[in-house]
């Protein structure tokens, strides 16, 4: 199924048929075990290899600075599985596309990885009513960073009763009673932020807390109208300013890149599996391959430094290499030449690392950023009814 989902096969019943001798069993039955893969089972494969990624990248010491100077940032976000084919035959009488499932995954901002995802099989779930389980690992001190779909109390109340803290995006719904008059704090790239303070209350255990509502204006505004976005603190102001707050917040959308690179760049997305458990199951195995190419990445940076592989290496051919040569590589050095690292400590596999990646040239994997967007042309329709030339287009220039 990784196969699957890095694109080393274009379908289960081609990765069945190259694997056939190792799984022993038609792929019939390997759909129905696919779709009765419980999701704990998922959930913990991303939280086993972030385990075993984590101190690698430690011992590399190609962790990335902190956005908040003292602070352990997590980033919560909350992901929907791309839809899926009509396969299934419960989905054939509609023409709705069918969502299997989402998950809430949370990401490291250190040491871009992601070390836990909650799923739900639920495509129209809100994000709301699965977040018990993300606090689970919360941990005093830490300080986590969320868009308004995760502004609820349940939240916020559960954040600051573990000790930890918060930065997150107000929901409209979400009100609470203005404490004084806003006072001015500091500069952004769209204008002053003021933060007065608010009071909320929790209507399931009448508790109240004073949070921070920073307020900053838009230099454009929102589709919606919005003139100015508003985010909620429980932060001191003694620990971090008002305007490193807010451009926390900014950097939180540093998480849709790599949801981009595990649906686009990876190519993981299956969507001929409608069943959600099969679904939930290639997202996983999908976020673990993003904890993967994290670990490479973090080999670069300590062997070439962190700005220039930030720079110059393309997420897209790396994993477009792995795609390319793993067929190759695993014939030439079969699984069994690759167990002598299972006996490595975090220490020795990250000098391995190092050595490996000091001998890669990074110009193969150079990155080509785009220029600024430009207005596309007005079309104008063909005379010629549906279709037109090239060669007369081009003659015509």
């Amino acid at each position: 199924m990784s196969e699957g989902g890095l694109g080393v096969h274009p379908t289960v019943p081609a990765g069945s048929q190259a694997n056939k001798a190792a799984i022993g069993v038609a792929t019939p039955a390997l759909y129905n075990k696919l779709a009765r893969v419980e999701t704990g089972v998922s959930a913990a494969l991303v939280r086993d290899s972030a385990e075993l990624a984590e101190p690698v990248v430690k011992a590399l010491r190609a962790s990335h600075p902190r956005w908040l100077p003292g602070d352990q940032i997590t980033v919560l976000e909350g992901n929907h599985w791309a839809a899926t084919a009509q396969r299934l035959k419960d989905l054939r009488g509609t023409w709705a596309a069918p969502f299997p499932g989402q998950a809430l995954v949370v990401w490291d901002q250190q040491r871009m990885l992601l070390p836990d995802g909650v799923l739900s099989e639920d495509g129209h779930a809100q994000e709301r009513s699965v977040i018990a389980p993300v606090l689970q690992p919360v941990e005093a001190d830490d300080l986590w960073s969320a868009e308004r779909n995760f502004c609820p109390l349940g939240l916020m109340f559960g954040l600051a009763r573990r000790g930890a803290a918060f930065v997150v995006r107000q929901h409209g719904r979400l009100q609470g009673e203005r404490l004084g008059h806003a006072i001015r704090q500091g500069p952004t790239r769209s204008g002053p932020v003021s933060e007065p303070f608010m009071l909320v209350r929790d209507p399931a255990s009448g508790e109240t807390m004073r949070v921070r509502r920073l307020t900053i204006p838009l230099t454009e505004p929102t589709r919606d109208g919005d003139t100015a976005r508003h985010i909620l603190s429980n932060v001191p102001g003694g620990r971090a300013s008002a305007a490193p707050r807010a451009r926390l917040d900014s950097k939180r959308w540093s998480i849709a890149t790599a949801f981009f690179e595990i649906t686009t760049t990876l190519s993981c997305a299956i969507t001929t599996l409608g069943s959600p458990k099969a679904a939930l199951f290639t997202l996983c195995l999908a976020l673990l391959a993003y904890n993967a190419v994290s670990l490479i990445t973090a080999a670069l940076r300590s062997a070439h430094s962190r700005k220039t592989v930030k720079d110059e290496v393309s997420s897209y051919d790396l994993s477009l290499e792995i795609g390319r040569t793993d067929d190759g590589m695993m014939i030439a050095m079969p699984a069994p030449h690759w167990a002598l690292f299972r006996a490595l400590s975090a220490q020795a596999f990250a000098e391995a690392l190092r050595e490996l990646a000091s001998s890669v040239h990074v110009s193969r994997y150079q990155k080509h950023p785009r220029g600024p967007k430009k207005k596309p042309p007005e079309r104008a329709a063909s005379p010629n009814g549906k279709h037109v030339s090239t060669a007369k287009l081009l003659a015509q220039r």
